[in-house]
């Protein structure tokens, strides 16, 4: 009899610790992705490429899925091979770490500029992998594109020991060499890759990208200006957190109408995280509740509205965004058709670029990893 209960008390045991907690049930996957760009005096073609195709790439990841569940995007920005930068740093800045706030990606992309410099690429892997909060789950998606043109072998830093350190914390390497395919091969770029599971790419980075303009891109251009009438800017970020979402609404148009949509896509999408200064997105996501919001740290409008004035107010807001992101979907969609047919008819015709390549292989990351994409 005794043995029989310590029999099912095991069993109770085993039970308990096989059933996921509530908070393990709702862990939501993770897209974390580190960019080390090459700003030495050579890149600007490169950084060019970057900031007319960002939105582009981050839309890679909209639809992306796991178990069910959209992942959370964070991205991170490195510059590394120009002579502005300290010597003593290896000529590598951190421009931002993981963050999932794509309008200041957008911003300090704008902002870079190139010079001539000493390129050591397993220096800016190596800080990469060791300063940035990479996820601990094996579960999550995390990779580093590293782009340039010089010999990957470079500097005091052995790329071997960089780019093996990064996949043991499962970071997945891949390499963008600027020029054609045997230099990049002869210049290691090929090698630094295949030792972090990753792809190699060549690209011309003084190419122009293929953009294929839609019948959708205005409309959708201005359905992401509207957009920015839906949110409510609070507390010490707001006014500055605002003001960025217009800027780079401007620097999207200056690359171009196609831009320009492909970033009202990524606003409409659960990724485009604003709860840091808006409060729609900070109530949606639990970072902030009105019961407890300081009254100064809300719009001068909203100062003067009892608490139901201001709840139907926010909901106001909130169900504008929802029609405007269902507009932004619908047209997607045919925008989607659209470029698909006009691909076809341009096949053979892709250019070796910056953006080409990153999608390419984040469709086969994703696809390791088990994400469904939706493409």
């Amino acid at each position: 009899m005794k043995t029989n209960t310590i029999i099912a008390f095991l069993l109770i045991i085993l039970a308990i610790g096989a059933v996921a907690t509530p908070a393990q049930q709702n862990l939501k996957p993770v897209i974390q992705m580190a960019i080390l760009l090459d700003t030495s005096n050579s890149m600007d073609g490169l950084i060019h490429q970057a900031k007319s195709q960002l939105w582009k790439i981050v839309n890679e990841f909209i639809e992306a899925k796991k178990n069910g569940k959209k992942p959370d995007l964070e991205v991170a920005l490195y510059e590394y091979g120009n002579n502005r930068l300290s010597s003593e740093s290896g000529h590598i800045r951190r421009v931002l770490p993981l963050t999932n706030d794509l309008d200041k990606v957008s911003q300090e992309l704008f902002a870079l500029t190139t010079n001539g410099g000493n390129e050591f690429c397993g220096q800016v892997i190596d800080k990469a992998t060791r300063d940035l909060a990479w996820s601990t789950s094996s579960d999550d998606l995390k990779v580093i594109f590293i782009a340039g043109n010089e010999p990957f072998t470079q500097g005091t830093v052995d790329y071997h020991q960089s780019v093996k350190a990064a996949i043991s914390k499962g970071v997945v390497v891949n390499t963008i060499h600027c020029g054609t395919e045997q230099q990049g091969i002869d210049g290691k770029w090929k090698d630094g890759a295949l030792l972090a599971d990753g792809s190699y790419l060549f690209i011309d980075h003084d190419k122009a990208s293929i953009s294929i303009e839609a019948p959708q891109d205005k409309q959708l251009a201005e359905l992401g200006e509207r957009l920015n009438k839906t949110y409510i800017a609070y507390g010490v970020q707001g006014k500055a957190g605002l003001l960025n979402q217009h800027e780079q609404d401007k620097n999207a148009r200056s690359a171009s109408v196609n831009n320009a949509a492909n970033r009202a896509i990524f606003k409409s999408a659960a990724q485009y995280n604003s709860a840091a200064w808006d409060l729609v997105d900070a109530i949606d996501k639990g970072t902030v509740k009105m019961s407890s919001i300081n009254e100064k740290d809300l719009p001068e409008s909203m100062q003067k509205m009892n608490r139901a004035e201001q709840k139907t107010y926010i909901d106001g807001k909130r169900a504008e965004r929802n029609r405007i992101q269902a507009e932004i979907s619908k047209l997607n969609n045919e925008r989607k058709v659209y470029i698909a047919a006009k691909m076809k008819e341009q096949a053979g015709a892709e250019t070796d670029t910056l953006d080409s390549a990153m999608v390419k292989t984040i469709q086969s990351i994703m696809v390791k990893k088990s994400f469904q994409s939706g493409q």
